[in-house]
C-alpha cells in the first residue's frame, strides 16, 4: 500500500472512530477529531520512520509505538497537553474499526480458514486462555508491586 493511500485510510478510520466516540461515549465530535488527529499524526510519523533506510527491518507498529511513547513521556515538552487531548478517545471506539478490519481480513482468507477445520478451536482456546492468564498474572504482579492492591 502506498503512503498516500495509507494516510487516506488513517484519516477515514479516524473519522469513523470520532463518530463512534461521539455516539457511544457522548464526547464532542470536534474534541474527538482533535484527539484522533494527534493519533493520526503519530501514526504517520511512525509510518514515515519505518520507510527510512536502515529502519525497514522492524514493523511499522514498533515505530508508531516508539513515537507515541516519546510524545507522551515527560521528555516531550507538550506531553501533558497531548495526553489530556488524546484522553478524550475511548479505547473501545478505537477498537471497533480495528476489529471490523480483522473480521474482513479473516473473511478474505475463508478458504484457508476452512482447511484448518476443527483444529482451530483448541488452538484458539489455548491462545485466548494463555493471553488471559498471563495478562492477569502480569497485572496482579504489577498492581501488587505498585501498592494498588
Amino acid at each position: 500500500m502506498k503512503i498516500l493511500e495509507t494516510i487516506f485510510v488513517l484519516i477515514l478510520v479516524a473519522i469513523i472512530m470520532a463518530a463512534g466516540n461521539t455516539v457511544g461515549y457522548k464526547i464532542d465530535f470536534m474534541l474527538s477529531l482533535e484527539a484522533l488527529f494527534i493519533l493520526v499524526v503519530i501514526s504517520i510519523v511512525g509510518l514515515l520512520l519505518s520507510k527510512l533506510p536502515g529502519l525497514k527491518k522492524f514493523p511499522v507498529i514498533l515505530w508508531i509505538s516508539v513515537v507515541a511513547a516519546v510524545v507522551s513521556s515527560p521528555i516531550f515538552p507538550y506531553h501533558t497537553k497531548l495526553v489530556a487531548i488524546t484522553d478524550q478517545v475511548s479505547l473501545l471506539a478505537v477498537c471497533t474499526p480495528v476489529l471490523a478490519y480483522a473480521g474482513l481480513a479473516i473473511g478474505k482468507d475463508l478458504a484457508l480458514f476452512k482447511n484448518i477445520s476443527w483444529r482451530i478451536i483448541p488452538v484458539s482456546l489455548a491462545v485466548f486462555s494463555g493471553t488471559f492468564i498471563f495478562a492477569a498474572l502480569i497485572a496482579q504482579v504489577t498492581l501488587h508491586w505498585e501498592g494498588v492492591i
